[in-house]
């Protein structure tokens, strides 16, 4: 974890690579929880029996899921002192350019791209990359917009 005192740190470190999370694996439970979540139960994400059968041999994560992991592995990524919080403030581009099969492990890892002054604080873009082990291609590629409003006096 990249551990910055306060956002002159953070803004000094505008295009490094911020490091990577640890290995987490992607559980059928998981998928299953997802598509109650969002409605989205196509058999190729919950039917395992016809997943089987399907185009990549078992069930997979909705694409989805794997965008919906950033917070938690933006949080083993960066931390900012001296804020009075931190918002998500959207994203910018997201791409899945390969399936997490059931079972398969992910991480992360994720580049500065930018940190801009606004009047509200300020605006980081981080690159984020899910990794699935074993994969060339990755899950997912999303810039992830974050809004750090400074604590008074810092």
């Amino acid at each position: 974890m990249r551990i910055f005192a306060n956002i002159t740190e953070l803004k000094a470190a505008v295009g490094e690579h911020l490091g990577h999370t640890e290995w987490r694996e992607i559980t059928q439970e998981q998928v299953n929880l997802f598509a109650d979540a969002t409605g989205d139960h196509q058999w190729i994400h919950v039917d395992v029996e016809r997943a089987k059968q399907g185009p990549f041999g078992a069930t997979i994560a909705h694409g989805y899921l794997s965008l919906s992991l950033l917070p938690s592995l933006m949080a083993e990524l960066l931390q900012v002192g001296g804020l009075a919080m931190g918002i998500n403030y959207g994203l910018n581009k997201v791409r899945f350019p390969a399936p997490v099969p059931v079972g398969a492990r992910v991480r992360a890892g994720a580049e500065l791209v930018d940190l801009k002054g606004t009047p509200s604080g300020y605006l980081s873009n981080v690159r984020v990359t899910v990794e699935v082990e074993g994969q060339k291609r990755p899950a997912c590629v999303a810039e992830t917009l974050s809004l750090y409003v400074p604590a008074e006096g810092s």
